[in-house]
């Protein structure tokens, strides 16, 4: 499903893909249980947490994640309910190397389709709210470099410029 004539790789910054809304899933179909097989090879083996499907070059709004409970997959998920407010370092697998300090909300609840089809509500907290809500921002286009200040990229600006310049759109 990873539609790459080169070994499926994970999009970093400066590929377009990753500023584009992805566009919903209507069915829970083989190819994208192949899909998500093939993101959460990606993801582990980049030894990340969560992974969205317009990392891999997949615009369709599909989250994977793993934070030590198994690998979870929420297919159109939605925000429905947040509460509380929490700073916290973040890191992003299109940002190599690269970790900010993100807000985000600390209790979610999510509505969403599972990988079997069926309509499903995540009631999270902590670090899974804040690895959703990223992958989330993926699905939207928007970046973790989106979510700061610009004095607060300053400090990596090279790195970002470098990062920028050695991908392929």
């Amino acid at each position: 499903m990873i539609n790459n004539m080169n070994k499926p790789a994970i999009k970093t910054y400066g590929n377009k893909i990753l500023r584009v809304k992805a566009s919903k899933v209507q069915a829970v179909s083989p190819g994208i249980k192949k899909l998500v097989k093939d993101m959460a090879g990606l993801m582990y083996r980049g030894k990340g947490v969560g992974l969205a499907a317009p990392q891999v070059g997949v615009s369709k709004r599909i989250i994977i994640f793993d934070t030590g409970e198994g690998l979870k997959c929420l297919i159109n998920p939605e925000v429905v309910w947040k509460q509380h407010k929490e700073l916290m370092a973040e890191g992003c697998l299109s940002f190599p190397g690269i970790s900010l300090d993100i807000k985000r909300w600390k209790e979610i609840l999510v509505t969403a389709t599972d990988i079997s089809g069926e309509m499903i509500e995540v009631k999270a907290e902590d670090m899974v709210a804040r690895v959703i809500q990223h992958e989330i921002d993926h699905l939207d286009g928007v970046l973790i470099i989106d979510r700061v200040s610009a004095k607060e990229l300053k400090p990596i600006k090279t790195e970002l410029e470098k990062l920028k310049k050695s991908t392929k759109s």
